[in-house]
């Protein structure tokens, strides 16, 4: 298994060249076809008690400056992307997110820098991950290189985190250490045996593992200084075991690996 074509996509308010570089290295080291992607779109109108806010006028200067903004990232994206790669390039005039999940489905592996709040401009990690239905790699912030020595597996038995060790195979082949680790304050005889079964999983797929117990309650923090005191540069983790609205209100696991912009995460539901 291998990522056959990639996605990255670059922010409008963001500068482009990390996620790009970082992008460009993966479509190398996969032999992988590279499509760039940026899309932003004006806010509707909105209405208030003196009218509306944005005025026809108004709406189509804000769209004048985003097609000169695509513009200029298509030139970036182009110059930084060398001709022994096959790439192109996309653009769209609607949320970024929204854009995203059109293009996807040809696609092994989305890339993209953090998300953002605003919907127009920026994408929404928590949306893309879970309606792209491809794993979702939210590269570390201005990273512009992802070597993925060691990657760290947060393994849960559920069907997200079955989704992402298999989404994440052609990472775990390259890398020089898999570790495979799950949080348990009281774990038995079926943790272990549940993280067993994952190594002989991926040994058959001739990658070596080694698997660990972290002892404490399902925490993002400790996750990522889990991921940390191994030195991973990369954390595979499913996403959103609970609801979504669930994780937002009261925390949970998949929103402090969104929220963690340290390290390089691959996100998959």
């Amino acid at each position: 298994m291998s990522y056959k074509t990639i996605i990255v996509n670059l922010a409008v308010d963001a500068n482009p060249a990390p996620v790009v570089k970082l992008a460009t290295e993966l479509a190398q080291r996969f032999d992988a076809h590279l499509v760039g992607l940026a899309a932003a779109d004006v806010p509707p109108l909105v209405a208030t008690g003196e009218g509306l806010v944005y005025e026809g006028e108004v709406m189509q200067v804000q769209r004048t400056e985003i097609e000169k903004r695509l513009a200029e990232l298509r030139d970036i994206f182009e110059k930084l992307v060398p001709g022994s790669v096959s790439s192109e390039w996309t653009q769209y005039i609607c949320g970024p997110t929204r854009a995203l999940g059109l293009v996807v489905r040809s696609a092994d592996l989305v890339v993209t820098a953090d998300g953002g709040e605003d919907v127009f401009r920026a994408v929404d990690i928590g949306s893309l991950v879970l309606g792209a239905g491809r794993p979702v790699l939210v590269a570390a912030g201005n990273a512009e290189h992802l070597l993925g020595k060691t990657v760290f597996v947060a393994w849960k038995d559920s069907r997200e985190a079955r989704r992402a060790l298999s989404d994440s195979l052609p990472f775990l082949a390259k890398a020089n250490e898999v570790v495979v680790a799950t949080i348990k304050a009281n774990p038995g005889g079926e943790v272990r045996d549940s993280l067993a079964d994952v190594a002989v999983f991926l040994e058959h797929h001739g990658i070596m593992a080694r698997t660990e117990v972290i002892a404490g309650d399902a925490d993002g923090d400790r996750l990522v200084a889990f991921a940390r005191s191994i030195h991973a540069d990369l954390i595979v983790s499913g996403a959103y075991g609970h609801s979504r609205l669930r994780e937002w209100a009261f925390g949970g696991v998949t929103r402090s690996l969104i929220g963690e912009s340290g390290i390089n995460r691959l996100l998959s539901n």
